[in-house]
């Protein structure tokens, strides 16, 4: 069914029995798991970050800057040092991603999976114990490389297992996982924030969702997709009977992903050159304007920062907590929402909802702020109004959570062909990593010196962004993988690139 715009193509449902068994339930449920590390470390930064022991230790000119009266409340994180240790990670993981191209080629989803668990295990321990800043640092970057690599492997993973007419409900299932990571975290950080090692024991507990997900990962098996890459038919055989049910006949689901790597095979192109051939260019568009999109609606710099940034509106230490404790609940119940109707009414629906209500939510937050802290940002924020400015943040987490936060890890996992599935996704990972490390690393400088107009700046892409899902992006929904290539053949513009 196509959803309406310039984007909406109908295409080939599926001809593979797509029905739901308890052992692909079990599978998706479990790998998608691996978003929990990355969801966990996204609410612990932010939080430690407010943690009077953490910022004595490692940041003392934050609580320098603090204590001055004629700081307007903008400005008060403003520390190149503290965005460096929050923004590292992104770094590393950028050029984990690159690296887990061809790392998930040669030993498979699963494994590259169980090794970003492994990693991110051992930076949480070592960011528990740190003693300096360099500790901290490379315990950072370790997490980055655990991130990277669960990011690459985990929504391909999910796309290649999930039965076509679901997918997109089984791939939602990633970014749930990141919600409860987050959510996870916010509530140890408010428990911890009294104590003075409770920084340690946010830090130290990421060790519990990466033994989760990599204990997880080690008992499930590979995809079919992944295994016939590798040469592993039999097993593959078993894998997709394992995942589509014992009484269905596989043969014919895995004779057309054997046809695909066969071709895959033939070509013996670089996958990073082939991808830059015209035929892929709605490809690759799709997967650097997605992620790109996805951080400049601003939700990461917001989850990282929530209780910074509701801090500086006028809660105290622990409601700031609080808050962004609710605004992780209300993005995991979006994404529940997300689960039930994106296979239903398609991607294009949610995004395009998603992208009107974020809009307008962050344009309200920006009005309210300039109207009651002022131009200059030194007026007090009553109590009434940060209330206010919590639940326009809900709103917009909402409409996040339903529309770009999981979508943008469907869309680049499901359009690409198999023999470039992996580079596309790792060109997709690490534009997200880049995009996100260059927001970190600039927007407590930016809401210092923008104030309210930091909320516009986001606005302003959230519109740009709209326009762009409402034209250039087809309906995916219900396509089998091996299928794709038809709806950019039926697009009004794509179509001039792919060949027939």
């Amino acid at each position: 069914m196509a959803v309406g715009g310039f984007g909406g193509v109908d295409g080939p449902v599926s001809s593979f029995n797509g029905k739901i068994t308890a052992s692909v339930v079990i599978t998706c449920i479990v790998a998608a798991s691996s978003g929990l590390i990355f969801g966990y470390d996204i609410g612990i930064s932010g939080g430690v970050t407010t943690m009077q022991p953490f910022l004595q230790k490692f940041f003392p000119s934050v609580l320098r800057k603090a204590a001055e009266a004629k700081t307007n409340i903008y400005c008060v994180y403003d520390s190149q040092v503290l965005t460096s240790f929050t923004s590292s990670l992104y770094i590393a993981g950028l050029a984990a991603s690159l690296v887990a191209s061809r790392l998930t080629a040669a030993i498979g989803r699963r494994n590259t999976m169980v090794l970003g668990g492994l990693t991110f295990l051992a930076g949480a321990a070592i960011n528990g114990g740190a003693a300096n800043i360099a500790m901290l640092i490379f315990g950072r970057i370790l997490l980055g490389f655990g991130v990277g690599f669960t990011n690459q492997a985990t929504p391909v993973y999910l796309s290649e297992v999930a039965p076509p007419r679901w997918r997109g409900a089984f791939n939602t299932g990633f970014q749930f996982f990141i919600g409860i990571g987050v959510v996870a975290a916010n509530c140890i950080n408010y428990g911890t924030a009294k104590r003075s090692w409770g920084w340690r024991l946010s830090l130290g507990l990421a060790v519990v969702p990466a033994a989760i997900m990599t204990i997880g990962a080690l008992l499930i098996s590979d995809t079919p997709s992944s295994l016939i890459e590798r040469g592993k038919v039999e097993q593959a055989r078993h894998s997709l009977r394992k995942v589509r049910g014992k009484d269905c006949d596989v043969e014919a689901e895995l004779a057309e992903l054997k046809k695909a790597s066969d071709v895959a095979n033939e070509a013996k192109r670089e996958p990073f050159v082939t991808i830059f051939e015209r035929q892929y260019r709605p490809h690759l568009v799709m997967s650097i304007a997605i992620p790109f999109f996805q951080q400049l609606t601003g939700i990461n710099i917001i989850a990282f920062y929530a209780p910074v940034l509701f801090q500086s509106v006028g809660f105290g230490n622990d409601s700031a907590l609080i808050a962004a404790i609710i605004l992780g609940l209300v993005n995991l119940a979006s994404i529940l929402v997300s689960t039930g109707v994106v296979d239903r009414f398609g991607r294009r629906f949610l995004f395009l909802e998603g992208g009107i209500q974020m809009f307008v939510c962050q344009v309200g937050v920006a009005v309210l702020l300039a109207v009651t802290t002022g131009v200059s940002g030194t007026k007090e924020i009553s109590k009434g109004y940060a209330i206010l400015v919590l639940v326009l943040m809900c709103i917009y987490a909402a409409g996040f959570g339903w529309s770009w936060g999981p979508l943008s890890w469907l869309i680049p996992s499901e359009i690409f062909p198999i023999k470039i599935r992996s580079t596309g996704q790792s060109i997709s990972v690490a534009v997200n990593f880049a995009t996100t490390f260059v927001l970190s690393q600039t927007f407590l400088t930016m809401l210092c010196h923008f104030k309210y107009g930091t909320f516009l700046f986001y606005a302003a892409w959230i519109a740009s962004m709209t326009i762009f899902v409402a034209l250039f992006l087809p309906e995916t929904k219900g396509i089998p993988l091996d299928s794709m290539n038809s709806v950019w053949e039926k697009h009004w513009y794509w179509r001039r690139f792919v060949s027939g």
